[in-house]
């Protein structure tokens, strides 16, 4: 591989970069976020037989929406959460996060995942037969408002009739898990079979700023070992369904999730944006008899999306955490950046450390990509006289040239191919450092030296005066200078330009990815360094 072809596979890697950014990230619609009060509620038991019936594609939705007028307003209090649930039909009217703030501010709210904007499509609410059940008949309520302490539990049951049939829903709550656990009776009151189905829901307005273009607000969903994201708003606004059943249906961001968990069956999931809310349904099919009853279970999860909260849920929720393509490396970097935290305190300095490490197991094949550019440079005279000889003849020239490798035992890919070994290992740590919830307002320098500026106190936000991506353009560009020159000055030039573009792109990108890509050139720096000295 001459010059020509390593400067183009340079420049094509620096445009897939670009490009996949741009495909992955697009821009998002703004997050809606807002606080409720509360009321609340407790206890009370629940049998059935199961009749498990085919699933079907889930009932259009409801066009009546939910007004938290009537009903009675019962809270649930955990060290994780306060959830406030309106009696008339169960819908969630507040999911406060204790642990998670809006923003760095000391003084700011917490996060609530359910905002009135999102509650007029009634989150948690069931709906039957397309009729929701929350605007239909009168509900009563066994228990009261929960207060659990670490290892408490409770339920609250809600008791209904709609359309012929009583509806009773038990909804269970424990303290230590985000998980809401909830049984629904259906039973046929009515002198006539019935055939209908059931579906359980879930709504939110996006989870993510407009600004924020690497996190977005995506409907996933797995089927089987498949999992499918879709975050393009046309297509939502327009409404996707899983087709076959699937295990859960959510809807998340980079670092929270709002799923569904069908438990006693796989059931289809329909998602659809509308009044920019996300609304997401998983439904069943049920055939009851004239007295009969049937049992259907749902698991609900409103929460950050860590492993820990996450492996604790049914139906391989934790698959939620998805980090692309290299997800298989992805992964056990994000691991070892929590353990390295562990020792350290910081995620800046966890960042640092780990960029050393992978630096250092990949110093040989650093090494050995700069000893082949070394000499590729030496027979760049060869070369440019055999091009001039035979320019007439280019086969000729290749074969000449490939004689000329040959002679001197120079790798023509030899300084390409460790660099290519190493790019799985930098997108998958670029995608674990974006996705990882634990940088989520992390601080690595909360204020700038010497002032009172706030500056890197949050590691998934950019660095709001630009100091690290331009230094690292800088660090770039020095890096640059210190590799063997080009042959061609032209190609010379169009590889200067990179620093440029890479800082561009670099300004807006989260300051956690920007100090891990600015060590890695800091260290790139020093190994070429020390390779020219010891050439030397």
């Amino acid at each position: 591989m001459d010059n020509n072809k390593r400067v183009i596979l340079a420049v094509v890697l620096s445009l897939m970069v670009l490009l996949t950014w741009n495909y992955f990230f697009p821009p998002v619609t703004p997050l809606v976020t807002d606080n409720q009060t509360a009321a609340d509620p407790n206890q009370t038991v629940a049998s059935s037989t199961v009749a498990p019936g085919p699933a079907q594609a889930l009932p259009a939705a409801p066009t009546v929406q939910f007004t938290p007028s009537s009903g009675e307003r019962l809270t649930v209090d955990t060290p994780l959460y306060h959830a406030v649930i309106n009696s008339s039909g169960g819908v969630l009217e507040s999911f406060v996060l204790k642990e998670y703030k809006e923003t760095i501010a000391p003084d700011s709210r917490n996060i609530d995942l359910v905002t009135p904007q999102s509650v007029t499509k009634a989150p948690l609410g069931l709906i039957w037969n397309t009729q929701p059940s929350w605007a239909q008949g009168q509900w009563a309520v066994q228990g009261e408002s929960l207060s659990l302490s670490d290892g408490q539990s409770g339920t609250i049951q809600l008791t209904g009739t709609l359309g012929g049939v009583q509806i009773v829903r038990v909804l269970s709550f424990s303290a230590g898990t985000y998980e809401i656990k909830e049984e629904v009776k259906i039973t046929n009151t009515s002198p006539a079979q019935i055939q209908g189905n059931l579906a359980f829901s879930v709504s939110s307005v996006p989870l993510t700023a407009e600004s924020d273009k690497y996190n977005l607000t995506k409907i996933a969903y797995m089927v089987g070992t498949s999992l499918t994201e879709e975050d393009s708003q046309k297509d939502l606004q327009l409404g996707v369904e899983s087709g076959t059943p699937a295990l859960w249906g959510g809807i998340e961001s980079n670092y929270f999730l709002l799923a569904l968990v069908p438990t006693s069956a796989d059931m289809i999931v329909r998602a659809k944006l509308e009044d920019n809310v996300y609304r997401l349904t998983v439904a069943d099919q049920m055939l009851l008899d004239p007295g009969t009853t049937q049992l259907r279970t749902c698991s609900y999860y409103l929460g950050p999306k860590t492993q820990g909260a996450l492996e604790i849920m049914p139906k391989n929720l934790k698959a939620s955490i998805n980090y692309g393509f290299f997800d298989i490396i992805a992964k056990p970097l994000n691991q070892f950046l929590h353990f390295l935290y562990g020792y350290v305190g910081n995620y800046g300095v966890a960042i640092i450390i780990l960029t050393v490490i992978i630096k250092a197991l990949f110093w040989p094949l650093s090494h050995k990509s700069y000893k082949s550019m070394e000499q590729m440079k030496k027979l760049q005279p060869m070369m440019a006289k055999i091009r001039e000889k035979y320019a007439d003849d280019r086969e000729k020239m290749n074969a000449e040239i490939m004689q000329l490798y040959k002679t001197y035992k120079v790798n023509p890919a030899g300084g390409c191919v460790p660099m290519l070994l190493q790019i799985p290992v930098f997108f998958a740590l670029y995608q674990a450092l974006l996705g990882a919830i634990e940088l989520r307002h992390a601080s690595f320098i909360t204020q700038l030296p010497f002032t009172d500026l706030v500056w890197l106190a949050d590691l998934s936000a950019k660095d709001p005066y630009y100091i690290t991506p331009l230094v690292m353009g800088a660090t770039m560009f020095l890096q640059q200078r210190m590799s063997p020159p080009m042959g061609d000055p032209m190609q010379a030039k169009i590889m200067m330009l990179m620093p440029v573009i890479f800082t561009f792109l670099f300004l807006n990108f989260p300051s956690g990815l920007v100090v891990y890509w600015l060590v890695n050139n800091v260290l790139s720096i020093a190994q070429q360094w020390l390779m020219i000295r010891k050439a030397k």
